[in-house]
């Protein structure tokens, strides 16, 4: 993380103003989808709020590192699940008036566990699967509270599988209930 002080004219009657810009790398979190129609989730513990949270596999983009390599990287590192069908569902800023990156959603399907969890020093993570719907469901009723860039990936999901002709992306919103 970084931070840097910009001098921003406004326009040319007006002043230049200073703007603070937290630099990141780009994140990226994933939609895991077993070949049951579980999602994989992880729980850990989240310091600012005090908080075990419910969350999707996610992390941060390190160096050049493609987005899908980092994605996959950090699915594999965090539950040991792997995938070999993978669609990026949307990207977005993350939050532009302070902050320079981006996030970058992916839906990873017929996801399996093929090792153990390889985490960083510091990392506790329970991984948690339930059913898509279950999971939908929960988190429509509130039940499951999400980082709100995961809802936003949530909502990529919904509009990408509407607007797909794929039968594996229909099979999934008729299986989610989406």
């Amino acid at each position: 993380m970084g931070l840097r002080r910009d001098d921003v004219m406004l326009s040319t009657d007006r002043r230049m103003v200073e703007q603070l810009v937290f630099e990141y790398p780009g994140w990226v979190d994933v939609i895991a989808v077993t070949p049951v129609f579980n999602i994989v989730l992880v729980e850990q513990y989240r310091h600012p709020i005090h908080e075990v949270r419910t969350e999707f596999p996610a992390g941060a983009i390190e160096g050049t590192e493609p987005p899908l390599a980092a994605m996959q990287r950090e699915l594999r590192e965090e539950t040991g699940y792997v995938s070999d069908d993978w669609y990026l569902l949307g990207t977005a800023p993350v939050n532009p008036a302070w902050q320079n990156n981006r996030i970058h959603s992916f839906l990873a399907l017929g996801a399996r566990q093929l090792a153990e969890q390889d985490l960083d020093d510091g990392e506790i993570i329970h991984i948690r699967e339930l059913p898509l719907s279950e999971f939908v469901g929960k988190v429509e009723a509130g039940d499951i509270e999400l980082p709100a860039l995961q809802l936003g990936g949530l909502y990529f999901l919904k509009a990408f599988i509407r607007r797909s002709a794929d039968p594996k992306l229909a099979l999934l919103r008729r299986r989610a209930g989406l």
